[in-house]
């Protein structure tokens, strides 16, 4: 029985940045951009186009290079990394195509069932932010480019460049433009070939663009489709598409930037004016609440963010592997799995200090999960007893000025402290110093090894802060404390990842150290407090 799914965007209110979504059957399927975090590539599955649930992780690593380790003199791949994927389904065949610029290569990831197994391979070619295109004569092509669009021909196999096929620029924005033409998809519809791809214009927010032509060879004329920011911020929304419902109506999906939370997808309906331009919105402003029909109106999707027992088995020859984690959670960086453990001791999830760490950014097998706004909190209890001098195990909101509150050791004494790094300038690059060590702001002695921690992050109406508190569990009177004030949070393009929660374990002095984090626990908007009190740095 069809009904209304009805939500409110954006649909999800958390950083699935550069969404693309496509139809099967009655099933949605959207692809995700996870950049420089392992497991990567989210596959993720609707029934109503407005609620989701993971699916898998296309690829547990990504390439295996030193910087993907961060490994090698404080080499990383932040910024980098899987960007942009295009999703396509042709003759009973998933695929995913996306580049990474760190390896300048570009990427296959194909599967007959979207939850997997997916293998990979490379393709010949670098094609940033790029749309597949099967037509209806068995051609394949690729748009890609920034600025100058680009449209190639491939072989059948995408395995490169079609010899003597159709590679042309199709549009090219204005040179002076803030931000040229990029994050392109391509369709074909009703004959006609769309190309929708977001720009700013100079001075301007972030708008989408379609390209429409009537022959691939032809001209592809422009119009600005979108220009609104959802009354946030005068922050765009736009890097999308266009999909159809099984009872032929249609919807676009953009991105919309949300501050420090990240970028998070948002659904519209459309239709296609006489002229063959596709008409977005309501009177062109994208409705805060929007419906789309479904057969499966009591389907129980699972949560895209959850709590944590750690309690994980083990295979009867391996210990457990980062993709048996909890699909919610993700190392930053490639996973060193000599050094973290789910099964070493029980219900708990275990860090070994494997490498010294100049500062978080560094640290190895950092566990992460989204942030959700406006407002969610994640507590985690941490067993210290076996750090070495100068370890930090903490709870983090990781983002390029990164926050944490941390226990740490210093001969038979422990202590509580807040560090971060400082914002020495307002550039959306951030300051490209991966190496400054932390700045502490705060620290206090607990009674003992064992604390629980607490971050507390509120992203409402861009307020973009997170406050820190712990619990000193050895105390004769234990009870919630605040530790420091209120910091403030940034989306700079140097991470270009929206806030994470982060377990970590950080040795400055010496390897070796072992912290065990206990029943981590996660809360939603309704069960999170609006921070206040005095900005602490």
């Amino acid at each position: 029985m069809t009904t209304m799914a009805t939500a409110h965007n954006p649909i999800i209110n958390s950083d699935f940045p550069d969404p693309d979504i496509i139809r099967v059957g009655d099933t949605y399927y959207m692809a995700t951009t996870t950049m420089f975090l392992m497991p990567g590539c989210d596959i993720l599955r609707s029934y109503d186009l407005l609620h989701w649930e993971f699916l898998t992780h296309a690829y547990a690593k990504l390439d295996d290079t030193a910087a993907q380790r961060l490994e090698q003199e404080g080499r990383n791949a932040y910024g980098c990394g899987m960007w942009a994927p295009s999703l396509r389904y042709h003759n009973g065949l998933f695929s995913v195509v996306f580049a990474a610029n760190d390896t300048q290569r570009t990427y296959v990831l194909e599967a007959s069932d979207p939850a997997g197994p997916w293998t990979k391979r490379v393709i010949d070619g670098l094609y940033y932010d790029n749309s597949v295109l099967y037509d209806d004569d068995g051609r394949v092509y690729i748009v890609h480019g920034n600025t100058r669009l680009h449209l190639t021909e491939m072989e059948p196999d995408l395995s490169g460049p079609k010899s003597g096929g159709i590679d042309r620029i199709i549009a090219e924005d204005d040179p002076n433009a803030d931000l040229g033409y990029e994050g392109s998809h391509i369709y074909k519809h009703d004959g006609r070939y769309y190309v929708w791809t977001c720009h700013f214009r100079s001075g301007h927010r972030k708008t989408e663009v379609c390209l429409l032509s009537d022959s691939l060879e032809g001209e592809f004329k422009a119009r600005e489709v979108l220009d609104d920011d959802l009354d946030f911020h005068d922050l765009g929304d736009a890097q999308g598409g266009m999909v159809d419902t099984p009872d032929g109506r249609w919807y676009a999906f953009m991105m919309h930037d949300r501050g420090a939370l990240g970028r998070a997808p948002t659904v519209m309906p459309m239709r296609f004016g006489e002229d063959g331009f596709p008409v977005l919105g309501i009177d062109g402003r994208v409705p805060m609440q929007v419906s789309v029909p479904t057969n499966h109106a009591d389907y129980e999707y699972a949560p895209l963010n959850g709590s944590d027992d750690f309690r994980y088995t083990a295979g009867e020859e391996t210990d457990v592997e980062v993709t048996d984690l909890k699909p919610f959670w993700q190392f930053n960086h490639l996973a060193h799995p000599a050094f973290w453990s789910v099964s070493e001791q029980e219900s708990s999830f275990t860090l070994h200090g494997g490498s010294v760490a100049m500062n978080i950014s560094h640290a190895w097998n950092t566990l992460t999960q989204r942030t959700v706004g406006p407002r969610c909190m994640a507590e985690v209890t941490i067993d210290a007893a076996s750090l070495r001098d100068g370890d930090y195990a903490g709870l983090a909101a990781l983002q390029g000025y990164y926050r944490y509150i941390a226990i740490t050791r210093s001969g038979e004494c422990f202590s509580v402290c807040v560090q971060l790094k400082p914002r020495i300038n307002d550039s959306i690059w951030g300051d490209g110093d991966y190496d400054a060590p932390a700045v502490e702001t705060i620290r206090t002695e607990v009674s003992g090894p064992v604390v629980r921690l607490r971050a507390i992050y509120d992203f409402t109406d861009k307020k973009d802060m997170v406050a820190f508190e712990y619990l000193d569990l050895g105390d004769v009177s234990p009870g919630w404390r605040r530790l420091g004030g209120i910091y403030p949070l940034y989306y700079t393009l140097d991470y270009f990842i929206g806030c994470r929660i982060g377990l970590f374990l950080m040795p400055t002095v010496e390897v070796g150290g072992v912290a065990h984090f206990r029943d981590f626990r996660f809360a939603g908007p309704r069960d999170t407090p609006e921070v206040d009190g005095r900005i602490g740095g």
